[in-house]
C-alpha cells in the first residue's frame, strides 16, 4: 500500500509530517530516505508537531538521536555519519524508543535487519528548488493503518 504526495513549500512537507505525526502512537516506527536537503527534518519537524511538541526540532546531523516529549514521545534518529550496520545495531533504537514513535533518517545505513519490520517509509524526491514528491509506504497492518489514515 502506498501514496504519493506533492509537495510545493517547506511549509507543505511539514503540513505532510504533522497530518501523520497526528495518527502515530508509541511503538510506530517511520523512515524517512532522500538525499541531503530533500525535506526530511522538515517533515520531522511536523510529526513533532503532530505529536504536540511545539518546541524546535533540527538536523540531527552531529547528534545521532534527539527526544522530544509530547502526547507521544519522539524519538529521532539521523544514522548519515554511520558507516556500518554494526554502529547502527550498538545504538540500539527499538529499545531506546520503545516507550514512544521512533523516526529514522538515512534508515539505509542500517542495513538488513537493524531497524523494525513493520514501519511507514517515506521516500523524498527532489523535483526543484522547492518541489517535492513524497513516496508513503507501509510495511504491517499497523503501518498499513498509518498509511490508509493519511490517505483520508
Amino acid at each position: 500500500m502506498g501514496l504519493e504526495f506533492g509537495s510545493k513549500s517547506a511549509e507543505e512537507t511539514r503540513r505532510l509530517g504533522e497530518r501523520l505525526g497526528a495518527l502515530l502512537r508509541a511503538g510506530d516506527v517511520v523512515l524517512l530516505s532522500g538525499e541531503l536537503g530533500a525535506g526530511k527534518t522538515v517533515f520531522v519537524q511536523g510529526i513533532a508537531r503532530g505529536l504536540g511538541f511545539d518546541g524546535s526540532v533540527s538536523s540531527k546531523s552531529f547528534v545521532l538521536l534527539g527526544e522530544y516529549a509530547g502526547r507521544v514521545r519522539l524519538y529521532h534518529a539521523d544514522l548519515y555519519r554511520l558507516v556500518t550496520p554494526e554502529q547502527v545495531q550498538e545504538l540500539a533504537l527499538d529499545e531506546i524508543s520503545a516507550d514512544g514513535v521512533l523516526v529514522v533518517e538515512w534508515p539505509e545505513r542500517a542495513g538488513e535487519g537493524v531497524l523494525p519490520e513493520e514501519h511507514v517509509r517515506v521516500e523524498f524526491d527532489v523535483r526543484g528548488e522547492d518541489s517535492r514528491v513524497l513516496r508513503v509506504t507501509a510495511l504491517g497492518r499497523r503501518a498499513s493503518e498509518l498509511v490508509e489514515g493519511l490517505r483520508s
